[in-house]
């Protein structure tokens, strides 16, 4: 059996637009990396380029380009979601794309389950202070509740010594051991899950309505 390429997308969700470099974007292409390299087509998005309206219906109209950025969202089958961390915190911006997707997840797909089953998640965060683990921790339960996947070991992270310093590109930061280890578990994982769920999809039995 002949199986379509896997489409990974990736989101940003800086509080920076991508005329402006961002650390979470570096770490972010670490991943792009081994998915290049496992034929996986890859797309990373900077959510704060599209005009993303708070609520949580599917399209809040006037404007609101939340749809034209689901549509990429629907036909991927990897879907990596990064953030800086602030106080500790995932960014604003993550926590609107959560909203939204929550207000996306009576969506179906064409076997009438949930339209993000058959999908793997993960979370990337980024900084310069603690708050990591709770703020990947946040975006993974959010992405299972509503039907993705998780892998092993689906985090990856960089937030520096305490207090004040230099952030992810400035410390090279890529060059952190532990760092590359999770990238690399989290991508391969990613990759992997992904083709097992091209093969052996999630069952209709006690999954659609």
């Amino acid at each position: 059996m002949t199986l379509a390429p896997l489409k990974a997308l990736i989101l940003n969700c800086s509080l920076k637009k991508s005329d402006e470099p961002s650390n979470t974007d570096a770490l972010l292409n670490e991943f792009v990396k081994i998915f290049v390299g496992e034929q996986v087509e890859a797309e990373l998005i900077r959510v704060v380029d599209y005009n993303i309206a708070y609520g949580i219906a599917e399209d809040m109209g006037d404007g609101d380009e939340w749809p034209q950025l689901f549509e990429k969202i629907k036909e991927a089958d990897i879907l990596l979601m990064g953030t800086p961390v602030w106080l500790g915190e995932k960014s604003s911006v993550s926590k609107k794309v959560l909203e939204r997707f929550n207000g996306s997840s009576t969506v179906k797909n064409e076997k009438g389950q949930p339209v993000f089953y058959n999908k793997v998640a993960g979370a990337v965060v980024t900084g310069n202070e603690d708050g990591a683990k709770n703020a990947a921790g946040d975006l993974i339960f959010g992405l299972s509740q509503i039907g993705y996947a998780i892998p092993p070991n689906p985090i990856a992270y960089w937030v520096g010594e305490a207090g004040p310093g230099p952030s992810f590109i400035e410390a090279e930061g890529y060059k952190n051991e532990f760092t590359q280890s999770n990238v690399q578990m989290a991508g391969h994982n990613l990759v992997h899950l992904a083709r097992i769920f091209q093969q052996q999809p999630i069952p209709l039995k006690g999954n659609a309505s």
